[in-house]
């Protein structure tokens, strides 16, 4: 078969978004300033709900609960990857609970850079981030300890 009647497969966008989640949710693990990286994962996980690229399957008990309580997040399914977020009050009505994460399901590998991943979820969702520098605290002025004469009162 000649390589002109072959059907031409582009990865879907739906595909590539999801490996661009799967990449920036993978790199907010280890960042030292992840609140961005979940935020951006969080907004385009929610645009790609509404517009039916992705869909809430469930719910799972955290595995790493906050302040050692029992805790819920939404598995979504997005193409071949499932990400968890966090629930909002609907989900708790609307979605089946799932019980314990199975973890002997693992979602495909794949390799894309973190900066091409957060551009193509900042161009998808519009979201930019800060780049200004946060200025450090102010430091306070130093002032010299004041020793009192053996036997007054401060």
């Amino acid at each position: 078969m000649s390589k002109l009647s072959e059907p031409f497969t582009e990865p879907s966008s739906d595909d590539i978004l999801a490996k661009a989640i799967f990449t920036v949710n993978r790199h907010a693990k280890t960042a030292t300033n992840p609140k961005y990286l979940y935020a951006l994962k969080k907004k385009a996980l929610l645009k790609m709900i509404k517009e039916g690229k992705a869909e809430k399957k469930g719910l799972h008990f955290s595995r790493n609960p906050k302040n050692s309580r029992q805790q819920s997040d939404v598995l979504v399914s997005c193409g071949q990857y499932t990400f968890h977020m966090p629930p909002c009050k609907e989900d708790f009505n609307q979605l089946p609970h799932l019980g314990r994460l199975n973890e002997q399901i693992r979602n495909p590998r794949c390799s894309m850079s973190l900066s091409k991943a957060k551009e193509l979820l900042e161009t998808y969702t519009g979201m930019t981030e800060d780049r200004s520098k946060p200025s450090p605290p102010a430091r306070k002025k130093y002032t010299k300890p004041v020793f009192k004469p053996l036997g007054q009162s401060y």
